[in-house]
């Protein structure tokens, strides 16, 4: 090592950022609200509330253990109201939080039912709809059955039957038709037999309470020949829009021959003879999954204002705009970026599930049966963000900067996919790089972290240069001639105007290759129209086993491999761009470093020290010196194969991570982990850290990728300011006993948590020379202290109690404490404390709805409590009671029973004074008197 290393200059502490990436989305409903806010998404028995713009979590619902089948938003309070509909067949009612919680909320808050309907049908619930006023939910089952309820009362209004399948779509009508009476109040459903009905709400007989069950529908509309999937209307009630899987779309005039004006009778007789027209038909050829009405207003990419346009998404991932009557299509936009239209792997459908109008922002969000959600613009029908719901499993991920400054603006995850996913480290948009045929295995960047390379199953590596507009990345260059997987890739470290020269990649089959980039263009804006073909400068078989990991040196003169063969082997790099004849390469064998009893994961070179690191399956990380190949120190402490390993602090500290879900962070001059950080479920395939090092991400098999904070300087400054408080507490504390102020004596000790302050000043008065008269502790300012102490700290001192209650040393001031109490505040007085004191939202358990979600919290040893908030968190009156009703009682016990001596005592002492033996001893010195 260089020097010693300084301890202001290592790092302490990482704490877990919010903007760290989960899942949101594991297919099911989606929902958005109605200011387009916040997106409402399904993770099976689930429910994840996200901010659309910062892709924050806002709040989580965790249901009923069963499946969520269908979602709902009522306005019909304040804030909105969320219904969930699960495969237990209840429906529950959740309020939205009023505000996003704080930017450094890790965790977001569990929202807590207000209203469970529970049986709501007697057979799953599969679609659910909300009135356009809000006051009324439709919900239609599995078994054919609709049913209306009434959002505020919670009871059912009316009750529909005679579908010929499982309901399939429901969509609410209320338009005003001038001339009538009365506003009309309608329901269209359709199911799976191919039908649309449309049932009059106001027609007395469907109601539940005193109509009858078969209600007949006002109209049906015939013509598809497949599952009805989705239905819309216009606000005025005039056209209809109706489309299922048998690839059409249907066009209704509903008020063709509809009587206007009339009286009240010819209405009902008109009422008879209702029926749609149809006008018109649009083959979608596709199956159509989603479909809706676009307001006249909106404007819409190739489309004419003030004409009527609908939208659709089906089986071939796209989204198409319509002229409805018309019949024509006006556009179409794209599925899941860079992936054409057709080209959809067989195991990877990329179908549209459901498709979302969003006011707010013009725009159409469509959610894919491959788990993304795309947001497109419907004045350009280009994708303005784009939402992964779930990534799988990460195999690596590294940081890219789209521009020439050293901000971080996005990363790069490498997941069981052969798409590489961009996310902006700001808003956590996502774009897909596609080229590789199958999955991406490995990345790495060049040091200004603007080009990627991708190593992939499919035997090619690839690399990427930013495009111009700073928007993307393009591939520039195809790497093929390996015979297998390619496993690991290292792209030239310089920065000196020559970055990217050269690639080594590693595969299966156990060689290593040196790659020519000299003829790559280092500008963006001059880069190949199509990806060149680099010449392969040298191949060596260097392992016997896979090669699981590639580094170079910052110098690029070294390139370190690590192998299941248990081997890290070192080698020499020449590399020459200036040759007449073209760019030469070529690296040699320049020792091994043997040590390591299992296959290794991964190897690291010191951006500072002649060192590199190595992290294997045996739990262990080493150090090993480029002078002799010699193993110089060795890391013990994971509980599981050690899977990355990386330098930190210019060399003077190790960031790994592992296969037991941990990141550890090392001090390499002590040789011990200052830091071990938690918040993965599985285990740990990369690390990514930012070039200021005050970012660290880790990511891996649990589908999550959580960004590490430095929080050394944090830490410290919290340190230094509890010390500060500390003192000044102490002081004030000090004060308040010179001035007998005991109320808030008592009360700063209290806050303080700390019970040994409080045990002396009970115990200064308890035994004083000179008690109060009148008083129970000695003091009637005390006395009157306890009497008035608040609830919170009424809790808190009691459990101070009962542990003092515990020592035999300390419970004669408890068993006084507790005498005074009891003397001075009634039972119910001392119940109602208990009460308030377990709704402090602070300290009250984390706000689920019933007993087995409580049940499945986290426990309270992983809530990172400080041992203040310990000592100061209050208990129940059971908790209180048990602790303190055995001690007290052993106390008593030993108080009867030293009586009961003491009355032994009192007698032998008064026949020694004047007893037995006293009467003989006075006889004898009369005689010798």
């Amino acid at each position: 090592m260089n020097g010693q290393p300084s301890r202001k200059a290592l790092k302490t502490s990482f704490r877990a950022s919010p903007r760290s990436i989960r899942p949101v989305y594991t297919g099911g409903p989606v929902v958005l609200t109605r200011d387009g806010q916040w997106l409402v998404t399904t993770m099976e028995e689930e429910v994840l509330v996200t901010d659309v713009k910062s892709g924050l979590a806002i709040a989580r619902v965790r249901g009923d253990t069963t499946a969520i089948t269908s979602l709902a938003i009522s306005y019909h309070t304040e804030p909105p109201t969320l219904i969930t509909a699960h495969m237990s067949m209840t429906l529950r009612y959740y309020a939205f939080p009023e505000s996003a919680p704080p930017a450094s909320t890790t965790k977001p808050p569990l929202l807590t039912y207000s209203r469970a309907l529970p049986r709501a049908h007697s057979a799953p619930i599969l679609v659910s709809a909300v009135s356009p006023d809000s006051t009324l939910l439709a919900t239609g089952s599995s078994d054919g059955i609709v049913k209306v309820w009434d959002l505020e009362g919670g009871y059912v209004t009316h009750l529909f039957r005679g579908h010929g399948g499982p309901v399939s779509a429901l969509r609410f009508n209320f338009p005003v038709i001038p001339g009538e009476d009365r506003r009309r109040m309608e329901l269209m459903t359709g199911s799976t037999d191919a039908r649309v009905r449309v049932f009059d709400l106001r027609d007395a007989s469907a109601r539940v309470v005193g109509g009858g069950n078969a209600v007949k529908p006002k109209a049906v509309l015939e013509g598809h020949v497949s599952v009805v999937r989705g239905i819309d209307v216009t606000p005025d009630g005039k056209w209809a829009v109706s489309g299922g899987r048998d690839k059409v779309v249907l066009v209704w005039d509903m008020l063709a021959g509809n009587a206007v004006g009339q009286s009240s009778k010819k209405a009902g007789k008109a009422k008879a003879t209702y029926q749609p027209k149809l006008v018109q038909t649009i083959i979608a050829q596709e199956q159509i999954e989603a479909l809706g009405l676009l307001p006249k207003e909106e404007t819409v990419s190739g489309g004419s204002e003030g004409r009527l346009h609908c939208y659709t998404g089906g089986d071939n991932g796209s989204v198409r705009i319509w002229d409805v009557l018309k019949a024509k299509q006006l556009g179409a936009m794209k599925g899941v970026e860079g992936v054409d239209e057709g080209g959809v792997d067989d195991d990877e459908q990329r179908g549209v599930l459901n498709v979302i109008y969003d006011s707010t922002s013009s725009s159409l969000v469509s959610v894919h049966a491959d788990q993304n959600i795309i947001f497109h613009s419907l004045s350009t029908s280009s994708p303005i963000r784009q939402i992964v719901g779930f990534n799988d499993e990460i195999v690596d991920t590294i940081f890219l900067n789209s521009t020439a400054s050293s901000y971080h603006s996005h990363l790069a995850l490498a997941t069981n996919s052969n798409l590489i996913r961009l996310y902006s480290t700001t808003s956590f948009d996502v774009r897909l790089l596609s080229g590789h045929s199958d999955m991406v295995l490995c990345l790495d960047t060049s040091p200004d972290h603007r080009w990627l390379v991708s190593g992939s199953k499919d035997r090619t590596a690839r690399v990427w240069a930013p495009t111009p507009n700073g928007h993307g990345w393009k591939c520039i260059a195809i790497c093929e001639g390996h015979a297998e997987s390619i496993g690991a890739v290292a792209l030239s470290r310089k920065a000196d105007g020559k970055t990217g020269r050269f690639l080594f990649t590693a595969s299966q089959d156990r060689t290593i290759k040196m790659w020519d980039l000299a003829s790559l263009p280092l500008d963006s804006a001059s880069l190949p129209d199509e990806p060149i073909k680099p010449r392969s400068m040298a191949t060596l078989r260097v392992h016997e086993k896979d090669i699981n990991s590639l580094d170079l040196s910052p110098n690029d003169k070294f390139l370190a491999s690590g192998s299941a063969d248990k081997l890290v082997k070192i080698f020499h790099v020449d590399f020459d761009a200036s040759s007449e004849s073209g760019a030469s390469g070529s690296f040699k064998l320049a020792g091994t470093c043997k040590g390591h009893r299992r296959g290794v994961w991964s190897v690291k070179f010191s951006k500072t020290d002649r060192i590199v690191a190595s992290g294997a399956a045996d739990k262990t990380v080493r150090l090993w010196s480029l002078d002799d190949f010699s193993c110089l120190k060795t890391f013990e402490g994971h509980t599981n194969s050690v899977l990355r390993v990386d330098f930190l602090s210019h060399g003077m500290q190790l960031v790994t991570s592992s296969s037991d879900g941990l990141v550890k962070l090392w001090n390499i001059k002590d040789e011990e982990c200052v830091k071990t950080l938690d918040n993965h479920e599985d285990r740990i395939w990369s690390l990514a850290v930012s070039n200021d090092e005050k970012t660290i991400v880790s990511a891996g098999s649990d589908s999550v990728a959580t960004f590490w904070e430095d929080s050394t300087e944090v830490e410290q400054a919290e340190k230094n300011n509890a010390l500060v408080k500390a003192v000044q507490s102490e002081q004030d504390f000090t004060n308040y006993i010179a001035l007998k102020d005991y109320r808030r004596a008592i009360q700063l000790a209290l806050s303080m948590s700390q019970p040994g302050r409080l045990l002396s000043l009970f115990s200064t008065i308890a035994n004083s020379t000179a008690p109060a008269e009148g008083s129970i502790i000695g003091s009637l300012e005390v006395d009157e202290v306890l009497r008035t102490l608040p609830g919170l700290d009424l809790v808190r001192l009691l459990k101070f109690v009962r542990d003092w209650n515990a020592n035999a040393r300390t419970s004669p001031v408890a068993q006084i404490v507790l005498h005074t109490i009891l003397k001075l505040r009634s039972a119910e007085d001392i119940l109602a404390a208990f009460d308030s004191a377990g709704k402090v939202p602070s300290l009250a358990a984390d706000g689920d709805d019933n007993k087995d979600d409580a049940e499945a919290e986290e426990p309270a040893e992983k809530k990172k409590l400080t041992k203040a908030e310990k000592i100061a968190a209050p208990i129940s009156i059971k908790e209180l009671l048990d602790g303190l009703i055995p001690y007290s009682e052993r106390h008593f016990t030993r108080v009867d029973k030293l009586v009961q001596e003491s009355y032994m005592l009192d007698y032998v002492l008064g026949e020694m004074d004047g007893g037995l033996f006293g009467g003989e001893v006075m006889d004898i010195d009369e005689q010798e008197a």
